[in-house]
């Protein structure tokens, strides 16, 4: 099945690191609005065309396209590509409104296509082994998660340069880069949120530097952090009434233990490579392609999940202050 990327950015290296996972994908073409960036890329990973059109990649051979450019071109992009008839899986966050990614869905089912985000929480095997831990520890009152990390652009950004990472006008900041992250096992787990409280600290640019939030899920009360301008070292956790679960990576889902008030601890998982993690995104990807009637259900929760999260999002974004 002939693939094609957008973007020449190291996440699209992650990803086509992934790919030995999923066999049944060919690796095609490159999109980049850049012909010599571009060429760079595709000489680098064997890959055999390079187009700086997208109408060109839209007309081209590939019969699906994972998509890893900037936020705010992922529905223009998307929705050219699933009216071109092609299956698309698109980086977090998958479209900047939950309207958009609801017509889009709409769009991808009329011309029986794939379209998935692509987020390596729930693809992650880990995912049920965090579910089988919370029916370990009890009743959950409260959980806490964080995604804060140094963005190697904040330098250029103190030296007076605008990257898109805290440029308004890509839709981006550390919610919609990082604090995806933590919105998804929130609602995963304990469901869409009745309440949301959100507040932002801001970069000249209009950027959120940093957004935390407090919501209620279901009487569990959900703390979400994120920050692009400092790390993090203390990370995630779920606190019930008979233990706890931290997580290390609450992105990976690594690094994650499970401690009983008795005492007792044991680990969830350790550390997973990033080629793997991005490998179970592309295995899923394919399958759903290939074996759809076998994986409807599935199919349905990304689905659902993707538009609850996205719907959660837009209500963070409101209650913070964030434009775009």
């Amino acid at each position: 099945m002939k693939l094609a990327v957008i973007g020449t950015g190291w996440i699209v290296g992650n990803f086509i690191d992934g790919l030995k996972f999923a066999p049944g994908f060919e690796l095609f073409a490159v999109y980049s609005r850049s012909r010599e960036r571009g060429e760079k890329f595709a000489e680098e990973n064997g890959i055999s065309e390079v187009y700086t059109s997208l109408d060109e990649l839209a007309a081209s051979p590939a019969e699906c396209v994972y998509i890893a450019s900037p936020n705010a071109l992922h529905y223009a992009q998307s929705k050219r590509l699933l009216e071109s008839g092609k299956h698309v899986i698109c980086e977090k966050p998958i479209t900047v409104t939950p309207a958009e990614f609801s017509e889009l869905c709409e769009l991808a089912d009329r011309n029986k296509l794939v379209y998935i985000e692509a987020i390596m929480y729930m693809h992650s095997p880990v995912r049920a082994k965090l579910r089988e831990a919370l029916d370990d520890i009890g009743k959950v009152w409260t959980a806490h998660f964080d995604f804060s990390q140094y963005s190697s652009k904040y330098p250029a950004y103190l030296r007076g340069e605008l990257p898109n990472i805290f440029n308004p006008a890509m839709a981006t900041g550390s919610l919609m880069d990082l604090g995806v992250y933590c919105v998804y096992p929130a609602v995963d787990l304990f469901g869409e949120p009745e309440t949301v409280s959100a507040v932002s600290s801001f970069l000249e640019s209009g950027a959120d530097a940093a957004t935390a939030v407090s919501m209620l899920c279901k009487n569990t009360a959900v703390t979400m952090t994120s920050c692009k301008t400092g790390q993090d070292y203390a990370g995630s956790q779920i606190i019930g009434e008979r233990g706890s679960i931290k997580i290390g990576s609450i992105s990976k889902l690594t690094q994650a233990e499970l401690i009983m008030n008795s005492g007792e601890r044991r680990i969830i998982c350790d550390d997973t490579p990033k080629d793997e993690l991005m490998g179970n995104e592309a295995r899923a990807f394919y399958e759903l392609i290939a074996k759809p009637e076998k994986n409807s259900e599935k199919y349905r929760e990304l689905r659902e999940t993707a538009l609850s999260v996205s719907r959660t999002m837009q209500r963070i974004r409101e209650s913070a202050g964030i434009k775009f």
